[in-house]
């Protein structure tokens, strides 16, 4: 039986993630709406949930290993080097998750284990 991984979280995000979730929301919602959003995410505290619930609310399909940017953050996780939390926006419109930013480190977590609580922001 091979040794469960530990993924260690950063308790602050990282000063390139909300500038990376604005720039997502950009293409989704207008300017404005975005801006309002990433600001909302700046101010509200950290929650948890499940990586395999945030995939069947997010809609999305998991990425491999192929992908540079999740095989990066698995051997972040490998080395034992903190991930940022994940920042979520509910859509209600649509009936899902948004992952503005997080969707490679997510990917990364649940090829070790779907269930790790992943820390998000979400509003």
């Amino acid at each position: 039986m091979s040794k469960k991984v530990k993924v260690r979280w950063r308790t602050e995000l990282e000063d390139r993630n909300y500038p990376a979730a604005h720039s997502y929301l950009s293409l989704l919602y207008d300017e404005r709406a975005a801006r309002k959003l990433v600001k909302r995410l700046q101010r509200t505290p950290v929650a948890e949930f499940k990586a395999k619930d945030i995939f069947r609310a997010s809609g999305l399909s998991l990425l491999g290993i192929s992908n540079s940017h999740v095989e990066k953050d698995r051997r972040k996780i490998l080395e034992g080097r903190k991930l940022s939390p994940l920042l979520l926006v509910r859509d209600g419109d649509h009936g899902r998750v948004v992952i503005a930013d997080g969707y490679h480190r997510l990917c990364s977590v649940y090829m070790f284990d779907e269930d790790a609580l992943i820390p998000c922001k979400i509003v």
